[in-house]
């Protein structure tokens, strides 16, 4: 019995196509032609000017805080209910990450608690130049309040839509908000280019500059001259040829996920205590990964019980993100917390969410959720 993963890659023959293609044209090494059209396409739908692909979600932070001057002595207040990669890319830079709470139904950072945490900052004699808000499980932020934030503020805005891709706010798609937006390309990402990342941006001296450093600064001579600390960051040719596949694909792998997340949604809907994780407005989302949340006090049982049982049957489920505040590297770094995201920690569980799934999969994992419920 194969183990279920809760977010597999989705690869077909067209995939295979893909890079066989790059292989064959000879344009092994980074950068090449199927780089520059992954681009542009990836442009063209999030609606930006200009994309610079990456090997990694992670390069593409670093990459744009870097260009932006951002280093010691600043302040940067990103999501605290988040992957590891947001707060390392701004600790990589010498700046300090300000790890803000959640909104309660959606994980998602707190725009009012923002606010505040920012004039309290400036308050102390703080620069704070920028601002790093995180698009939760697919589901964006509010981009809305936090544009009229930032432009209160005066702060660039580095929108973190590494797991949204394909999700929207408002008229705005993950990827298009933002001085600049970055994209993940992961393994277990909605689309994949097996590691991978993107940084979209209207600014062209911006993309010109990840572009640069990217490529270990190399300056436009016949030998190697270097007048700034590059980076090895870029997109490989095969990889790019990849991701242009899986682009092609992206909206019906997230229609296979949007019909997991209907089908949690039938298997839970008797079950007291337990609601569908950002099911509010999801039709806007991507559906990247399912997750409920359970009140223990009703149900008589835990997530960490529900997890366990599915184990037992050798399928995947994870808590989601354990706080950046309470991390041990964090633990000593400044917050601003209301109990919302260590809330969601202790009684939110992910659950099989990836487009790879096949029915027999699927039959797995409701059978025995059933069993279990039907245990408790």
């Amino acid at each position: 019995m194969s183990r279920i993963f809760l977010s597999s890659p989705d690869i077909t023959p067209l995939e295979e196509q893909y890079v066989v293609e790059a292989i064959r044209s000879g344009w092994v090494a980074p950068l090449g032609p199927q780089v520059d059209a992954f681009e542009q396409e990836m442009a063209a739908r999030v609606g930006m000017e200009h994309a610079v692909a990456l090997n990694s979600g992670t390069a593409a932070l670093h990459l744009v805080l870097v260009s932006w001057g951002i280093g010691p002595g600043d302040f940067i207040p990103t999501s605290t209910l988040t992957f590891a990669a947001t707060a390392n890319a701004i600790t990589y830079t010498g700046a300090t990450p300000v790890f803000i709470d959640s909104d309660l139904a959606t994980g998602n950072i707190d725009p009012a608690l923002l606010d505040e945490t920012i004039t309290k900052l400036r308050a102390e004699g703080k620069n704070v130049p920028a601002i790093v808000p995180v698009d939760l499980l697919g589901k964006c932020a509010d981009y809305a309040a936090i544009a009229a934030l930032a432009a209160k503020r005066e702060v660039k805005v580095l929108s973190d839509s590494a797991e949204s891709l394909g999700a929207r706010s408002g008229d705005v798609l993950a990827g298009g908000f933002g001085d600049a937006a970055i994209l993940s390309f992961n393994g277990n990402k909605i689309m994949t280019t097996s590691g991978g990342g993107m940084v979209l941006t209207d600014d062209q001296s911006l993309a010109d500059h990840v572009r640069f450093l990217s490529t270990q600064a190399r300056e436009p001579a016949a030998h190697y001259e270097h007048k700034e600390i590059g980076y090895n960051y870029r997109l490989s040719n095969l990889l790019a040829g990849l991701g242009r596949a899986q682009l092609e694909r992206l909206d019906d792998m997230i229609a296979k996920r949007r019909a997991h997340r209907q089908m949690y949604a039938d298997l839970f809907a008797e079950v007291d205590g337990v609601e569908i994780f950002q099911r509010d407005g999801d039709e806007h989302d991507n559906c990247w990964l399912s997750a409920i949340v359970v009140d223990s006090d009703v149900t008589g049982w835990s997530t960490a019980e529900l997890s366990a049982a599915l184990a037992q049957d050798d399928i995947e489920s994870r808590p989601l993100w354990k706080p950046m505040h309470l991390q041990p590297v964090f633990i000593d770094h400044p917050s601003a917390v209301t109990g919302a995201s260590e809330a969601l920690f202790d009684r939110g569980l992910s659950l099989p969410s990836g487009s790879a799934l096949s029915e027999d999969d699927l039959t797995r994992v409701t059978t025995a959720i059933a069993s279990f419920l039907g245990r408790t």
